[in-house]
Order: C-alpha cells, then structure tokens, then sequence
C-alpha cells in the first residue's frame, strides 16, 4: 500500500503538470482571494474549463475556497508545494549550502 504524503505527491504533481493550473496558482499567489470571475478574466478558457481546473487544484490541497454572499472566494495552499520542496529539493541543497558555508569561512581565513 501507498503511503497517504506519497499519494498526495502524486495529486500535486499532477495538478503542477498543466501550465494553466500553474498560472491560476500565480494568480493567487499574486492576488489571494479571487472570485471564478476574476480567475477567469484574460485567460484563453471558458469558465467552466477554469472551474475543472480549479476542482484539481482544490483535490491536490493546493487551493481552498470559502463564499462570500453569492461569491466563492479562492485561496492558494502553499503547503503541499512545501512539502514537496522539503521531501525533494531541500535534500540535494544542504549539501551545496555547506559547501558554500565552507568556501566562506575559507576565503575569510577562518578555520574550519
């Protein structure tokens, strides 16, 4: 059986593979709290190919919303995207990042 942060890995990295599911997640970052309307606006898809989008992101965890009177309201998640970064990225930069300590306190004539 499939570990459940190995399943939800996989929903991210799915929902991350399709460019107009990252730009929506840029337009969030840049702006939280946008309406379907606003999500919508400028973008080259209908608005119910932007709700299929978002109903992804929302499944991965990436984007929240709540309602608002008659608006539904979305948020940006940035925590699976974290997580991802901690379990896959930040494994293979600590070793640079003391490399790089090293070469300083080097070239500044401190002693390791």
């Amino acid at each position: 059986m499939v570990p459940y942060s190995e399943m939800n890995d996989d929903a991210v990295f799915k929902a991350l593979a399709d460019a107009s599911r990252r730009k929506l997640l840029d337009r969030l970052r840049y702006k939280n709290g946008q309406t379907l309307a606003e999500l919508c606006a400028g973008l080259d898809l209908t608005r119910q190919g932007v709700a299929k989008h978002l109903a992804i992101l929302r499944s991965a965890n990436l984007v929240s919303w709540k309602r608002e009177g008659r608006e539904r309201l979305h948020f940006i998640n940035p925590v699976p995207i974290n997580e991802i970064a901690e379990r896959w990225i930040s494994k293979f930069e600590h070793p640079r990042l003391q490399a790089l300590s090293r070469l300083k306190k080097n070239l500044e004539g401190k002693e390791l």
